[in-house]
């Protein structure tokens, strides 16, 4: 009878899949998280309606003079206070995106690797499927021939007890 013949158990020699913003997170600085902050902020409708209100009754009182005109028309204070606004918080959010940018590139090497593993597993997996298909049909063969030996068995029993 021949010996069966299977691949080497796999070995698994990747350590554990991490959650790509877990990895992320943990190395942010202080700077890093305060631009996410900020440009978490700034791009929500909350932010654009907040600030659409407040300039809506800046230039409501100086227009009218209900209060002192502190930036009369043409809203001088107003436009510097807006340059000044869009002048910190464009980097913050550049910086925020850039960011983002490497995280992205974290996890699509973190999905190549992933890919990889997932690869060089299933290999295994089919190999192993291979060896086993192969062995099934060997016992498969050697059932036919035991069985073909057990009804010649048989037939010359019966042919001795007719004797």
């Amino acid at each position: 009878m021949r010996h069966l013949e299977f691949p080497p158990p796999f070995r698994h020699e990747h350590g554990p899949v991490r959650n790509v913003n877990e990895v992320v997170q943990e190395h942010l600085t202080i700077g890093q998280k305060a631009a996410d902050w900020i440009a978490s902020r700034v791009g929500s409708w909350g932010f654009i309606i907040g600030q659409s209100v407040v300039l809506t009754i800046w230039a409501m009182l100086n227009v009218s003079a209900w209060v002192q005109h502190w930036d009369p028309y043409p809203f001088i204070l107003m436009n510097l206070v807006l340059s000044l606004q869009a002048a910190y918080t464009a980097p913050m959010i550049m910086m925020s995106q850039n960011r983002q940018a490497a995280r992205d590139r974290i996890e699509a090497h973190n999905d190549y690797q992933v890919n990889l593993t997932a690869e060089n597993e299933i290999r295994a997996v089919l190999e192993n499927l291979e060896a086993q298909n192969i062995a099934i049909a060997e016992i498969h063969a050697m059932l036919e021939k035991l069985s073909a030996v057990q009804v010649n068995l048989s037939h010359d029993d019966a042919r001795y007890q007719d004797r």
